[in-house]
């Protein structure tokens, strides 16, 4: 059996990542017109006097694919619940991103903790280079074309909050040459 066929085979049977999880990527959902990506789920013990009570927190992130993006945090006693509270905030707070057609106008930083993230603009064709995490905000943004690289702490919870703080900062090319008083090509 040559190298190249036992790599198909893994690919068929599904390999698993390094928590053992088959598919521990964002999951992502469409409702109606809002796209909501599952980015974490951690299940939390208790211990009682009977045992172990669990409980699940759900890190969802929320966007329309045209600008709009947010992100919830929700816990509850089952999975469904703590999602549909996660998406409820998600909703809640979103915040509008200043596009240049389908990258960002400039590069920006953000940092949230111990996670800093930079997002710089890409020509068109590039797609969206970026890790799991910084990858949900920006397709649910309706952000295609972006490079991305984080630094620092790798939690996806940090990472999306890294990733709201930098979107914010954004500022469209008009509003940037109107404050300068020039015009940029």
């Amino acid at each position: 059996m040559s190298s190249g066929s036992q790599g198909q085979d893994n690919r068929q049977r599904g390999s698993k990542s390094r928590d053992g999880n088959r598919n521990s990527g964002p999951q992502e959902k469409v409702r109606g017109e809002l796209q909501e990506n599952v980015v974490k789920i951690k299940r939390c013990a208790a211990v009682v006097k009977g045992g172990r009570r669990f409980s699940f927190a759900a890190m969802v992130v929320v966007g329309n694919g045209d600008g709009k993006v947010g992100w919830g945090y929700g816990k509850a006693n089952e999975v469904p619940p703590s999602v549909e509270k996660a998406v409820k905030e998600g909703m809640r707070q979103q915040i509008v991103v200043a596009r240049d057609g389908n990258t960002i106008p400039h590069l920006v930083k953000g940092r949230y903790g111990a996670a800093k993230v930079v997002l710089a603009p890409a020509g068109p064709g590039t797609g969206v280079i970026a890790g799991a995490a910084v990858r949900a905000v920006c397709e649910a943004a309706g952000i295609h074309d972006i490079l991305t690289k984080s630094f620092g702490s790798n939690n996806p919870v940090s990472l999306v909050k890294a990733t709201m703080a930098a979107l914010e900062q954004l500022r469209p090319k008009m509003d940037v040459e109107r404050l300068r008083g020039v015009h940029l090509s």
